[in-house]
C-alpha cells in the first residue's frame, strides 16, 4: 500500500477524479481539507485548456469549494511555460476556444485565430467552440513545414454527465490523417505540468502525488516526472488499461473517498 503520510503535494486532475459533470464526488471536500490539515498543498492539475483559472474558480465553487487561481495548473500554464524564451516573438495560430486565445495573449504572445503571413507555430487546445473553418486553417498551416505544432494534451475524450465528448487528442489526430503531422504534446502524459508544480512550489519529488482517473495521461505524467500516483476508478479508466497502456500506477483506489481513508 502507498504510504500517504510522507505526502505534502497533492497534484489533482478533476474530471473524473474529483467531479464529473456538475456533481461533485462523495469525499472530494473532506479529502482537500484533509490535505491543508497536515499542512500539506493542492493543486488542481488539468489537461483541459479551454477554461482560465478563473472559470474553474467559479466551477469549484458553484460546487461548494473554495478554491483561488493560484490553487489551479493547467496544461495552458504548461504550455506557456514551455513557450517562454523559444517563441516569444511568433505569431501563434491559436486553435482553441476565446480563453485559451486570451490566456496566451495576457502571457505576452502574440496571437491569432486567423490565417496570415508569419505564422510560425500553431497550438491546438481542446476547443469547444470548434468550427470546420478552424480545421481547414489547421491543414493548410501544416502543410507548410515550416510552421510547428503543438498540443496541450493527448486526451481522446473529455467526460461529461452522461458520456464522453472529443478531446484535444480526437482533432488532432483528425489533423493528423488530413495532414500526415503530429504535434509535441506539453501536457499529461509529459512531465511537464508536475515538474512545473514541483519548481514553482519548492516540493520534492518524494513529497508529491499525482492522483487522476487516466492511465494514458494522468498517471503516465507521474511515472515519467519519477513520482508516485494513483490511479482512481471513478472517472474513464478501468483496471485493464494497467496492462493495455504499459503504465503502472504506484497503487489503484476506487475513488478519492478511499484515498482519504488511508490518510493518517
Amino acid at each position: 500500500m502507498l504510504d500517504l503520510s510522507r505526502k505534502r503535494l497533492f497534484l489533482l486532475d478533476m474530471d473524473g477524479t474529483l467531479y464529473l459533470g456538475d456533481r461533485l464526488f462523495e469525499g472530494t471536500a473532506d479529502f482537500l481539507r484533509r490535505v491543508r490539515e497536515k499542512g500539506g498543498r493542492y493543486l488542481f492539475a488539468t489537461n483541459n485548456s479551454s477554461r482560465s483559472a478563473a472559470a474553474y474558480v467559479e466551477r469549484l465553487r458553484g460546487m461548494g469549494i473554495q478554491a483561488e487561481a493560484e490553487d489551479f495548473l493547467t496544461s495552458t500554464d504548461a504550455l506557456i511555460w514551455y513557450l517562454r524564451g523559444k517563441y516569444d516573438n511568433a505569431l501563434i495560430y491559436a486553435f482553441g476556444t476565446r480563453s485559451f486565445r486570451q490566456q496566451l495573449r495576457e502571457a505576452g504572445f502574440r496571437v491569432t485565430d486567423r490565417r496570415e503571413a508569419g505564422i510560425s507555430l500553431l497550438v491546438c487546445g481542446f476547443d469547444t467552440e470548434l468550427t470546420f473553418q478552424k480545421l481547414e486553417d489547421a491543414c493548410i498551416l501544416l502543410g507548410d513545414p515550416r510552421v510547428d505544432f503543438i498540443a496541450t494534451n493527448p486526451d481522446w475524450v473529455c467526460p461529461t454527465a452522461w458520456g464522453f465528448v472529443p478531446d484535444c487528442g480526437s482533432v488532432c489526430e483528425m489533423l493528423f490523417r488530413a495532414t500526415g503531422r503530429r504535434p509535441r504534446v506539453i501536457g499529461k502524459p509529459e512531465p511537464e505540468m508536475a515538474l512545473l508544480a514541483m519548481e514553482r512550489w519548492g516540493f520534492s519529488k518524494e513529497e508529491t502525488l499525482l492522483i487522476g482517473d487516466r492511465i494514458y495521461t494522468d498517471i503516465a505524467c507521474g511515472v515519467r516526472a519519477g513520482i508516485d500516483t494513483a490511479f482512481v476508478l471513478s472517472g474513464e479508466g478501468v483496471p485493464e488499461d494497467v496492462e493495455k497502456y504499459g503504465v503502472r500506477p504506484s497503487e489503484t483506489y476506487r475513488d478519492i473517498r478511499e484515498i482519504l481513508e488511508h490518510m493518517d
